[in-house]
């Protein structure tokens, strides 16, 4: 699970559908931020999930849960959330012109809940909130101290983008093989250069997003599409900020920064589809 509106989705569903207890939801959540909090962004969307309203005041974990329980309204057989992964240029499924679709677009990802017609859709927005105690140093890394949700109400019932598991799987055996291409040449031409070991990085960054789990129910091809796009997501990461000036005009890194570009798209379409069956699964 690469980011908190994920690891909310495929546990808060697991939770309504039966599979998964509270504290699994409150287990998940607890990797990303020792606290979480829920307020409304307009009236409407108060009125759709019992938060207060005017008060704007944050309130904690279990009104996160409490909100996606009736946002989701009574289980009919089947699961009422989704996910987003909006890139600018790409705002798939999410509803035009609307303060939701411009926030999910900033922070890369959300969560859209539509709980039939006697619970309208709502959307949630996470945002991280961090240390800013006296004494932080700036040369380092700011702490994350809690993550707040915010919900907002949606002027129609979400459409979540479809992407069949098995293309998402076909494709990505031929972006593996570009990345490894792509990060051999990288390496390659750093030579003797003051360069870190590119698959050292990439290991690192695969490492620091081990901890979060998925339910037990997740169907095997989902987790190995999920790894297999964590991999191809890490090389990305890695070679954007790998190269140093002097390898910036480089024919060979020229070619494998053209490479490694159209890779975000195929990891945001294998992750989509690979969550959608994991939220599915839970409900057979």
């Amino acid at each position: 699970m690469w980011c908190p509106s994920v690891s909310l989705s495929v546990w808060a569903n697991a939770w309504l559908a039966g599979a998964a207890a509270p504290d699994d939801v409150l287990d998940a959540l607890s990797q990303w931020a020792p606290r979480h909090s829920v307020t409304a962004y307009d009236a409407v969307a108060a009125g759709r999930t019992g938060l207060p309203w005017p008060d704007v005041n944050h309130f904690g974990t279990m009104s996160l849960l409490q909100t996606l329980r009736t946002a989701a309204g009574v289980p009919v057989g089947a699961p009422a959330i989704s996910v987003v992964l909006p890139v600018p240029g790409d705002v798939r499924g999410l509803p035009a012109g609307t303060q939701f679709q411009r926030d999910a677009v900033t922070v890369g990802e959300a969560i859209m809940i539509n709980g039939g017609p006697s619970s309208p859709a709502v959307g949630l927005v996470p945002d991280f909130e961090y240390d800013d105690s006296d004494g932080f140093d700036e040369s380092e890394e700011a702490e994350v101290a809690g993550l707040s949700w915010t919900v907002y109400s949606l002027p129609e019932a979400p459409i979540a983008e479809h992407v069949d598991l098995g293309d998402a799987e076909f494709a990505l055996r031929s972006a593996v093989r570009s990345a490894a291409d792509a990060l051999g040449a990288l390496r390659a031409e750093a030579g003797g250069l003051d360069v870190a070991d590119p698959r050292k990085l990439v290991e690192q960054v695969m490492e620091s997003s081990g901890q979060h789990q998925a339910p037990d129910h997740a169907p095997s091809r989902a987790l190995r599409v999920l790894e297999n796009a964590a991999h191809i997501d890490a090389i990305v990461t890695v070679s954007s900020g790998l190269m140093p000036i002097g390898l910036q005009s480089s024919s060979e890194a020229q070619i494998a920064n053209e490479a490694l570009r159209p890779l975000s798209a195929v990891v945001r379409s294998a992750r989509l589809a690979a969550i959608n069956a994991i939220i599915e699964s839970a409900w057979r």
